[in-house]
């Protein structure tokens, strides 16, 4: 195990109508005027947005509203976000929503205290030195953004998609309510746990020895996602289940799972540029790439695919070809996958072979590589991209 320094400030409210505290706290934090950053559509739908409001007005906090936001969230709106903050003297911002939208206000935070652009910070020109405290009340397990330290923009001139990492930008406090995702379609559920078994995939498949602790503590996260997800899928008020699916989104992205290893993310940046080009759900995306490079990469350590095959997809090991064994294990992530009605090829995505070299094109290499695990250049990643389609 690799020495390590871990992080982790973030206030965690868990538990059914905890949304209500949200005035309350944001007042512990304190904040003065907030910017309430949300997406639209099931916020308002549902009332939470008025409940938001209420607790709010009753610890007497002034706020300023921008919603707007979209999967896979935008410069564009980032702009906005900034100059309403500067013209309103905002001091603190609450996220509603899911992963989009507390990326985005993770970006508007940065902005508002930057004199120059706030994407010179996910472009790797520069790092953030101040920014306005964020909070969230998330309404899909997913991103895991409310716990960790990362933001993905997409920057609409060119399509670029692109993340920022700072332990700057972790919310200050996030509540969670399962019962905020009972509405969910089955779609967005599924395609969120396909988003939250990627981030343990990406910490699991390391270079890094002995690393026993964190390597059970990410199957045991698998496992219980098999369990949880078929539950809700059949029953979408099953607040146990959700409770349980929720909490193991935040704990797969808020690196204690990752701590003390080298951690890959080359199979991110693939679906960032699918998703940038085609529109597919994050997560969607992800049930497509993640198959494709683990074909692609798995003789690099065949052992370490063959024990999560064993351990978390109950496959039977044979020790006398662990390829066999480490290829049953990647058949049935995808037929999980697929079961839960997610995508696991390009076609299913409108994707094309003719589009393979705009997405490398596209991929953040310049002139380097991607990943650690296996390293992924250029030619790797047409490889792997080549991969996501049908035989």
């Amino acid at each position: 195990m690799d020495n390590f320094r871990f992080y982790s400030p973030t206030k965690f409210i868990f538990g059914k109508d905890t949304e209500q505290e949200v005035g309350a706290l944001a007042k512990e934090f304190g904040a003065q005027k907030l910017l309430v950053h949300y997406g639209g559509g099931s916020v308002v739908r549902s009332g939470l947005l008025e409940r938001v409001r209420k607790s709010l007005r009753t610890a007497a906090l002034d706020y300023v509203e921008l919603g707007g936001v979209k999967p896979n969230p935008e410069d564009t709106l980032v702009y906005e976000g900034i100059k309403l903050c500067l013209k309103e003297k905002v001091d603190f911002i609450l996220a509603v929503g899911g992963g989009s939208a507390i990326d985005s206000a993770k970006a508007i935070g940065l902005g508002a205290c930057y004199e120059g652009d706030f994407w010179d910070f996910y472009a790797g020109r520069s790092r953030a030195r101040k920014t306005l405290p964020v909070a969230t009340i998330l309404t899909i397990a997913a991103a895991g953004s409310e716990g960790s330290e990362s933001s993905v923009i997409t920057k609409t001139d060119g399509m670029y998609k692109r993340g920022y990492s700072d332990d700057l930008i972790r919310p200050v406090f996030s509540i969670l309510n399962p019962a905020l995702t009972q509405t969910l379609p089955a779609y967005q559920t599924a395609a969120g746990s396909a988003d939250i078994m990627a981030h343990i995939f990406e910490r699991y498949f390391t270079n890094t020895g002995n690393v026993e602790t964190t390597d059970r503590l990410c199957e045991g996260l698998l496992l219980s996602m098999l369990r949880e997800v078929p539950k809700v899928l059949a029953d979408p008020d099953d607040y146990d289940a959700r409770a349980n699916i929720m909490w193991a989104g935040t704990v797969a992205h808020n690196n204690i799972v990752g701590v003390g290893r080298e951690q890959d993310w080359c199979s991110h940046a693939l679906e960032h540029e699918l998703s940038a080009l085609y529109g597919v759900t994050h997560g969607a995306g992800l049930a497509v790439v993640f198959p494709a490079w683990m074909k692609y990469t798995m003789k690099h350590d065949v052992m370490r695919f063959a024990q999560l095959a064993v351990r978390v997809f109950g496959c039977e090991m044979d020790f006398f070809n662990p390829e066999r064994t480490a290829l049953k294990g990647i058949a049935r992530l995808e037929q999980f996958w697929h079961a839960c009605g997610l995508p696991v090829r390009m076609e299913e995505i409108g994707g094309k072979k003719e589009d393979i070299p705009y997405l490398v094109e596209h991929l953040e290499l310049d002139g380097a590589t991607r990943g650690s695990f296996v390293p992924v250049g250029a030619d790797e990643a047409a490889d792997i991209y080549e991969l996501m389609f049908a035989d």
